[in-house]
């Protein structure tokens, strides 16, 4: 990360082998592999661990080592372990990244940093008496078109910020998958405010460089769930969307359709019986699918947000109003998820890149427009430069920051763990505010949400 350049075959170890680790390993045993080595690696689904060992061998590198989750700490000391990059469930992260800072070890974390307040204090607690780096990887910050916006703010061109108007909204294929995993269960996931929006969270503390102080949400189970299929009159549904059931349709997910889902969780199911493709309009669901937020921050700006996760299309809205003008970022990921003949999603993609479909469906092409503009003056687009790979070419560059360092960043992309704690504040302080319908500060979170 920032600060220098890592030391040649850095030791890894991995810990959680589910379809997010696949950018890690295939980087590890790849392009990587001159600098990084993945010594070890823990899953207590033994089926997933063989399919990533075949996969890293066929790439010619060692299998690594395995090991109990439960045994990070042991792990660490038995492999000289350097680095433990950790792609568990959200709700195991506490436990995993403290054992492996008080082993010696330094933490590279998907997002969210965990799902709890009293995970977070436990994080960083042993962050600050170890002295060790944890890395929250937070992959948009990467993105090019996330990086000019930033560029435009810290310039000061647009002034001293007053507000932050952001509106992200997720389709039906991206959002109602959250409805058929783990993370429809609250205790599990915190709410799609946890582990979804941590990301828009972190961009905004980001973009504007200030932390949160108080947060007012609202929002609910509007659209997925049992109840609300009742309400709307839909009939009987399939228990998941695995099935030869006539019953599936738009909102199964068949995992028979997707080689590496099939591999990773149908064919792995008789080992811990956790089920990938559960039906999004089953009881059970205990996340909102829509929710809006109004989030003061120290220097004085406020923010309003909106999440919606059953959008015919994808993709985010953000405008930052300053003392000196505006900046509006747009961008479409996804233009429409279109069926196929079967009735299922067949072709996710923008609707432009397939003429035929033009004609029964308004194209929203996938594009992404910067666009500033001063008071008083014309507004000027600002060019994006184009990014390749996933989050919108985030990923990529992170993962080189990651396993390379790339020295001084003036735009300070690298993320800590204070880092995780501000975009998760946002999170559990709406959470909060949900439950009680009162505005949370943040500040009674008890949580270290300082600069370092």
């Amino acid at each position: 990360m920032s600060g220098g350049t890592l030391t040649a075959l850095t030791r890894y170890a991995l810990v959680g082998t589910g379809s997010r680790a696949q950018m890690y390993i295939d980087a590890l045993a790849g392009p990587y592999a001159d600098t990084a080595e993945l010594v070890a690696w823990a899953d207590p689904n033994p089926g997933r661990v063989d399919w990533y060992e075949r996969r890293v061998t066929d790439a010619g590198a060692a299998a690594p080592a395995r090991f109990d989750a439960a045994e990070v700490g042991a792990a660490v000391a038995r492999h000289g372990i350097q680095r433990v990059i950790v792609t568990s469930p959200d709700w195991t992260h506490a436990d995993i990244v403290v054992a492996a800072l008080e082993a010696g070890a330094d933490v590279v974390v998907e997002k969210p940093l965990t799902t709890t307040e009293e995970g977070v204090r436990r994080i960083a607690d042993a962050a600050e008496r170890t002295g060790r780096q944890v890395i929250v990887t937070f992959n948009y910050r990467y993105s090019p078109r996330n990086a000019e916006l930033k560029r435009v703010v810290a310039s000061g061109e647009i002034g001293e910020v007053t507000s932050v108007h952001f509106e992200w909204v997720l389709d039906t294929a991206h959002g109602a998958d959250y409805f058929r995993r783990w993370h429809r269960d609250k205790q599990c996931s915190a709410g799609l405010l946890v582990h979804k929006a941590s990301h828009h969270f972190d961009l905004v503390n980001w973009w504007i460089d200030d932390t949160p102080t108080r947060v007012f949400a609202s929002g609910g189970l509007r659209f997925y769930g049992a109840d609300n299929a009742a309400r709307r009159g839909m009939g009987p549904r399939p228990e998941r969307g695995t099935t030869d059931s006539p019953l599936g349709d738009a909102f199964s997910l068949d995992l028979r359709d997707d080689p590496t889902l099939r591999a990773l969780y149908l064919e792995q199911e008789h080992h811990d019986g956790y089920l990938r493709d559960r039906d999004v309009f089953d009881s059970g669901i205990t996340i909102e699918d829509n929710l809006s937020l109004v989030v003061d921050y120290a220097r004085g700006a406020s923010m309003s947000y909106g999440l919606n996760a059953h959008a015919p299309w994808e993709g985010y809205v953000v405008a930052i109003n300053g003392t000196r003008g505006r900046a509006e970022l747009s961008v479409v990921e996804r233009g429409a998820v279109l069926l196929g003949d079967n009735g299922r999603p067949s072709s996710i993609v923008d609707p432009s890149a397939r003429p035929e479909h033009v004609a029964r469906s308004a194209a929203r092409p996938v594009a992404e427009r910067l666009l500033v503009q001063r008071h008083f003056e014309a507004a000027r687009e600002v060019p994006i430069p184009v990014g390749a790979g996933g989050h919108g070419g985030g990923d990529a560059q992170l993962l080189d920051d990651v396993f390379r360092g790339v020295g001084d960043d003036p735009l300070g992309r690298a993320s800590t763990w204070r880092d995780g704690v501000r975009s998760m504040a946002v999170g559990l302080a709406g959470n909060r505010s949900l439950a009680t319908g009162q505005a949370v500060p943040t500040a009674a979170l008890n949580l270290p949400l300082a600069p370092e």
